[in-house]
């Protein structure tokens, strides 16, 4: 059996009357023996119906207590298990059921009478002690195999990728590969059994998977589940579950600041020993705001689903602000000119290798990996204490008549502003510049937004560059996303520029 399933076992067999972990929606605690009856039950299961060695199993559900009963019971079968978002349209689903090949979907009921009307299956349903009611619905086209114990190198999880630009990636993830890097985040985090997280990131994301939940049940600690990230709920959750540490990205600090339901729920008897904060860096002042405001430290870090999460994390002893911290566990280079360096100050293409990165993608094989580094097509720089600063994506850099401008660096400043609900900065075409630098706004306030676009401007001018500033802002409802919710550039550039050309027509 692999290390990390043996690992989880063990956890479960040392805490069979402890309360481990909580489903914030079904209000209820479950010990280590209520999970090892589920995880078995769920065995015998797949046993039954061929779901065994490296059979693909899809899952589409939303945060919920049984969701680490399902990962524990098809990885000790030998099988793979391929999350994805709740929310995944019907025809989305459908696309993706169809390009790839699976055992079995753990879905819910209107999406499995879905899927009944396209596919040859056999449900079977049942109740755990984690949940209700579950659907597991067997495809009867694909062919199965019998269970057997997996090995390392076996792949344990297939996670997509976040891509910008379209169709995302699959990326394979072994067992071997989830274990190092859980291991890695349990010493960068500290983790002991005395820690207790509080799970709202979506649970097909790898910060989920890996840093929040994995890591938690291999250092021994509890973990609460909410099906989703709710402000007004927040510190109620924290301060009830005794929980010590949470991850989340950016915008939700920002809303934790402003929502004022939040902020009347929070205590000083609060002890929440760290914030994990990922994807983007935090303005300087959200992130001292939060701080002093709720008491508490913010660690920064970077990674990505192609490294199962983490490569760098600020130390808690000597956390510096706006940075991604450095490399823990992983070799960090910048790619300056063609070459692989750490010298101070090189601005370049971010580089990684560890034994918690992948060597190549599921379908497609890409330039992405060379001489052993897996080319992360982020722009980054280390500083002369060897902190890495991430500048955003290679591919998204805008060329302002000659300047170099980094989308991420505008993004950051916008949101600093208490309107400004998300903002993606794109490159649009410009007669006398080549590109100009578009900012694409959605508000949260009902302010007239030529006000909105004016504070935008003010506020541009005192944080940013001359050749940084937006030259032209746009207000949308929301923006095209991949399944897992990240902005779709490419179609948002179209999309405005379409604006742009009606707006000339006129």
């Amino acid at each position: 059996m692999s290390e990390i399933t043996e690992q989880l076992n063990k956890q479960l067999k040392n805490n069979q009357s402890e309360k481990i972990i909580k489903d914030e929606k079904m209000d209820r605690w479950f010990t280590g023996r209520e999970i090892s009856e589920d995880v078995e039950q769920l065995k015998q299961v797949f046993v039954r119906q061929k779901i065994g060695y490296q059979d693909v199993v899809l899952i589409c559900l939303p945060n919920m207590a049984a969701y680490p009963v399902i990962t524990q019971a098809i990885w000790e079968v030998g099988a793979i298990m391929h999350p994805i978002a709740a929310t995944t349209p019907e025809s989305e689903l459908l696309a993706e059921i169809n390009e790839n090949t699976y055992a079995g979907y753990f879905v819910e009921d209107q999406m499995a009478e879905y899927i009944q009307n396209y596919r040859s299956t056999q449900l079977a349903t049942g109740e755990l002690n984690t949940v209700n009611n579950l659907n597991l619905l067997i495809d009867q086209t694909n062919l199965h195999h019998d269970a057997k114990t997996p090995a390392e190198n076996d792949l344990a999880l297939i996670m997509n990728t976040s891509g910008t630009t379209g169709k995302p990636k699959r990326v394979g993830l072994s067992h071997k590969i989830l274990f190092n890097a859980v291991e890695h985040d349990i010493e960068s985090h500290q983790l002991t059994e005395q820690d207790t997280v509080l799970v709202i990131m979506p649970m097909f994301h790898i910060n989920a998977q890996a840093v929040c939940l994995l890591s938690t049940r291999l250092s021994g600690g509890k973990i609460v589940v909410a099906e989703k990230f709710s402000a007004s709920k927040f510190w109620d959750q924290v301060k009830n579950n005794h929980v010590t540490w949470v991850s989340v990205v950016p915008t939700i600090i920002n809303i934790l600041l402003l929502n004022q339901k939040a902020n009347d729920r929070y205590s000083d008897d609060i002890k929440l020993r760290f914030v994990r904060s990922s994807s983007f860096s935090l303005p300087i002042d959200k992130l001292t705001e939060f701080q002093q405001r709720f008491h508490t430290v913010i660690l920064e870090g970077y990674g990505m689903t192609e490294t199962a999460s983490q490569c760098t994390i600020n130390p808690f002893s000597q956390r510096k602000i706006g940075s991604a911290g450095k490399p823990f566990k992983t070799e960090v280079a910048i790619v300056n000119e063609g070459k692989t360096t750490q010298q101070a100050n090189k601005l370049g293409e971010i580089a990684v290798k560890g034994d918690h990165v992948i060597s190549h993608y599921l379908d497609v094989q890409t330039d992405s990996f060379h001489n052993g580094w897996f080319l992360t097509g982020d722009l980054g720089y280390f500083d002369s204490e060897g902190y890495l600063f991430v500048k955003g994506r290679k591919k998204d850099i805008i060329n302002h008549g000659g300047e170099k401008v980094s989308p991420a660096q505008v993004e950051n400043s916008l949101s600093q502003l208490d309107f400004v609900k998300e903002v993606a900065v794109i490159a649009t075409p410009d007669l006398l510049y080549g590109e100009a630098v578009t900012a694409v706004i959605i508000s949260r306030s009902p302010m007239d937004e030529n006000e909105q676009r004016q504070d935008l401007m003010t506020h541009a001018t005192e944080t940013l560059a001359n050749y940084e500033r937006p030259t032209r802002i746009y207000f949308v409802k929301d923006f095209p996303r991949n399944p897992t919710g990240k902005v779709l550039r490419k179609q948002l550039q179209s999309q405005i520029i379409s604006m742009s050309a009606e707006e000339v027509h006129e």
